[in-house]
């Protein structure tokens, strides 16, 4: 084993932490409209069974290669890679992470400005103003690129307060604060006039919806939703103790995650209906057709409205903050740990370079013409790149790694935490990632493609 490093201090703090950095806006933005855009309660049931068939069996690959490795995410697999090229499958993740950590701290920023534009009223209005409103903000050259510093400065204070005292005390005020804003929402939501069409649309299957787009949707869905290759699960795993039993982890942060986008669906939906809005809005869901929901649903009440709208984007930028402190986290420790440097100064490299990374893809948004690339401005190109080459590769590249180059003893002896639990499904595991986790990964990248 590797030297002895800071632990989590907690079981909870374990679950909790581990649970923020999966739970995101891919849960609370990206599920419900992929929901909307696949035919509803179908999606969700093939959804289920891909975080129980692709994304669990994952998480715990990450998990031991993190805790095994005791070190941030390139190092870990370094040694376990006992020199081979497989080594450099964890600087893939790690430059993986903090490209992300730059463009994905722009969307978390405009969260935060819409807080700001709840408090201040400037969300009422017509659904052409709403509209306006959001295209005139994020083509802004600067408004945006001050949310995303703000944001940054949220992050690298909860950083440089380490693990325990940082990480893992935030995260277990956030995530309650979380789940408390999303139950709120939601009974506000089911309360209106109409809301029960809602309801039927996300838990009623209409199986004649279903095609291969929905399975592969699902999938990429699963894989994006869970922070699979990109290094936050590994270096989180690296603080776990050698009593933290990895699979039943897994399964509770697998469940937590399901449970985050059911409970936004059940948000979205039945407001959504209520006012009859279409529930496949596509990306703009949260800040172009939400504010109208707000403002219609509530229009005999406006101070509830206002009060939904303003938590609604506290509860993004919750979920957006506690993904993007695991992406901070993953650059941090590679840096000071491989540079040799204070935590401060690792976490003062990542603040600075990827806040250049974020306010040159928020000035993009604004600027098509003179800042593009493959006929994309930088802001989609960085979320093509990653999103769609960057990650499945990583994601496939780890399962071949766990499932035919990692020692089986190694496996064995994290998966049992070294003889003291049972782990009964080890074959069942193994077999999981050498071939039914990477042929659902080449799956989703080739109909990316439009190759299958």
């Amino acid at each position: 084993m590797a030297e002895e490093r800071v632990n989590f201090g907690s079981k909870i703090g374990v679950i909790l932490a581990t649970a923020g950095s999966a739970v995101g806006l891919g849960n609370i933005w990206r599920f419900p409209y992929m929901t909307g855009e696949n035919g509803g309660a179908a999606f969700i049931l093939i959804y289920v069974a891909c975080v129980f068939i692709l994304g669990i069996p994952c998480m715990i690959g990450e998990f031991l290669i993190g805790r095994h490795g005791a070190s941030n995410t390139a190092r870990a697999y370094t040694r376990l890679a006992k020199g081979s090229n497989w080594r450099w499958i964890g600087y893939l993740e790690v430059l993986t992470g903090f490209l992300i950590t730059g463009y994905y701290a722009v969307v978390s920023g405009w969260c935060l400005n819409y807080i700001y534009a709840s408090i201040m009223g400037e969300l009422k209005g017509d659904p052409a103003y709403i509209t306006s409103y959001f295209t005139a903000f994020s083509n802004d050259p600067i408004r945006p690129v001050f949310w995303t510093i703000v944001i940054f400065g949220i992050t690298h204070f909860i950083i440089v307060h380490g693990v325990r005292n940082g990480i893992e005390k935030a995260s277990k005020l956030m995530m309650p604060t979380l789940f408390i804003l999303l139950l709120v929402i939601v009974v506000a939501a089911c309360l209106l006039p109409g809301a029960t069409k809602g309801i039927d649309f996300l838990f009623k299957p209409d199986f004649s919806k279903v095609t291969r787009d929905v399975f592969l949707g699902a999938l990429g869905q699963c894989f994006y939703s869970l922070s699979i290759g990109m290094g936050c699960l590994c270096t989180y795993a690296s603080y776990f103790s050698r009593q933290t039993n990895i699979k039943t982890s897994a399964i509770q942060i697998g469940l937590i995650d399901l449970l985050v986008a059911i409970l936004a669906g059940l948000m979205i939906f039945p407001a959504a209906f209520s006012v009859g809005i279409s529930p496949d809005s596509g990306p703009s869901l949260i800040f172009i057709t939400l504010p109208n929901v707000f403002n219609q649903a509530f229009l005999s009440i406006p101070v509830i409205g206002w009060g939904v709208a303003l938590l609604f984007y506290a509860l993004l930028s919750l979920a957006a903050l506690t993904s993007l402190i695991s992406l901070h986290e993953v650059n941090t420790v590679f840096f000071y740990e491989e540079l040799h440097i204070t935590r401060k100064a690792g976490a003062w490299i990542v603040t600075i370079a990827c806040c250049l990374i974020g306010a040159i893809c928020s000035i993009s948004i604004g600027q098509k013409s003179s800042m593009s690339l493959f006929g994309m401005d930088l802001f989609d190109l960085f979320d093509f790149v990653t999103g769609q080459l960057m990650l499945p590769i990583c994601g496939l590249l780890m399962c071949l790694f766990v499932g035919w180059v990692i020692p089986k003893q190694i496996v064995k002896d994290e998966l049992s935490n070294w003889g003291t639990l049972r782990f009964s499904f080890y074959k069942l595991f193994l077999f999981t990632m050498r071939f039914v986790c990477p042929l659902c990964i080449l799956a989703i990248m080739l109909h990316q493609f439009h190759l299958i």
